[in-house]
């Protein structure tokens, strides 16, 4: 196991805002018109049997680390051997540098629509990626404090919860289950990309002080995730009518037009601003985490590997042009997230299981 220096490690509580950061993006910008789909006005059902199954998965990943030797790289080396256990690192290596593309080029995105239609993604995207170099070079330490001010400075996301309530409807909840356990079941699904991010606990952990007791406060930050996103799907229910809900791509900008205050006319403009700072945690944990992969598995310093995955971001973020290539890259990365995280933990956690058992009895 690789010797982490006390001056690197950060306090468990730290793990509520490194799960939680993760989890907030951009995907809450908009999730609400593609659970809708499935689940209609029963979508909030699906954020809560989400939000269980996030649980239950972190369980899992607690399970599988706090008897292992280190982070998900050992692990790997643990079950698969050498060569194969590299291999899979690597792949999870190419799950976090996918999640950062999606993350940085999405937020591209929604800037262009509401804010700069001419916005050169190939300029923001190399200013954003300089900043999270800068960052990432400070150490964990940095990473986890840019996690913490993610989530404790933008508080003014409270406002949507009491705004557009004003012209809210209740009775569009009514009637409670009106879908079939398929259709919410589907819902529940489409909300991986939204609630993705918590795995990098795969690579942290030996970064925590006392690694065993952080489990609450990762639970913690996965509650506080599904509660965020349980109050933001009500009131879009209670805002929006069906067919609103259906046209509007990016649903929670838009009730942010119903916040009128007296020194901002267009808060969605303030809204739009300020998320960088909550997607940047994004970008910066996903891309130490996957520097860090690559750093134990071919045995190279970090900084080095920065220079190598920071560039493939950057380019790979500004390739896609149009709305229906971004579209796509989401709909991939939903799918390669829930199953690494909802079939591949699982399997992973069960392997760890039987082979510690059998080595325990031999």
């Amino acid at each position: 196991m690789e010797r982490i220096k006390e001056s690197f490690l950060v306090s468990p509580f730290f793990v509520f805002f490194l799960i939680h950061s993760m989890q907030i993006g951009v995907g809450i910008l908009g999730f609400q018109r593609i659970i809708a789909k499935s689940a209609g006005y029963d979508s909030w059902i699906a954020v809560i049997l989400a939000g269980a199954a996030v649980h239950v998965i972190v369980w899992m990943m607690y399970k599988i680390l706090n008897d292992s030797k280190g982070d998900i790289i050992d692990v790997h080396k643990e079950v698969f051997g050498k060569w194969i256990g590299g291999f899979f690192s690597l792949l999870f290596v190419v799950y976090l540098m996918s999640l950062s593309i999606t993350v940085l080029r999405t937020y591209i995105e929604v800037v262009q629509v509401w804010m700069f239609p001419e916005l050169n993604a190939w300029v923001f995207s190399f200013f954003a990626l300089a900043l999270t170099y800068y960052i990432i070079l400070g150490g964990f330490r940095t990473v986890t404090g840019i996690s913490f001010f993610s989530i404790v400075l933008p508080v003014y996301i409270l406002l949507l919860v009491f705004f557009p309530l004003e012209f809210a409807h209740v009775r569009n909840l009514l009637p409670i289950l009106s879908h079939s356990f398929t259709e919410i079941a589907q819902a529940t699904r489409d909300m991986t990309l939204s609630i993705l991010g918590f795995e990098t606990l795969f690579f942290f952990y030996p970064f925590i002080k006392n690694p065993k007791s952080s489990q609450k406060w990762a639970h913690l930050g996965v509650l506080a995730t599904t509660v965020l996103y349980l109050i933001t799907m009500i009131t879009t229910i209670m805002f929006y009518s069906s067919g609103q809900l259906d046209k509007h791509i990016w649903a929670t900008l838009s009730m942010f037009k119903t916040i009128v205050m007296p020194f901002v006319e267009r808060f969605e403009y303030v809204g739009v601003a300020s998320w960088f700072f909550i997607i940047l945690p994004n970008i910066c944990i996903s891309i130490w985490g996957a520097s860090r992969g690559i750093k134990k598995v071919f045995s190279v310093q970090q900084r080095k590997v920065l220079l190598f995955i920071l560039p493939v971001v950057w380019v790979a973020s500004s390739f896609l042009k149009t709305r229906q290539g971004i579209d796509k890259l989401n709909e991939y990365m939903s799918s390669f997230g829930f199953y690494t995280v909802f079939v591949y933990i699982p399997i992973l956690f069960v392997l760890t299981l039987v082979i510690r058992k059998v080595r325990k009895n031999k």
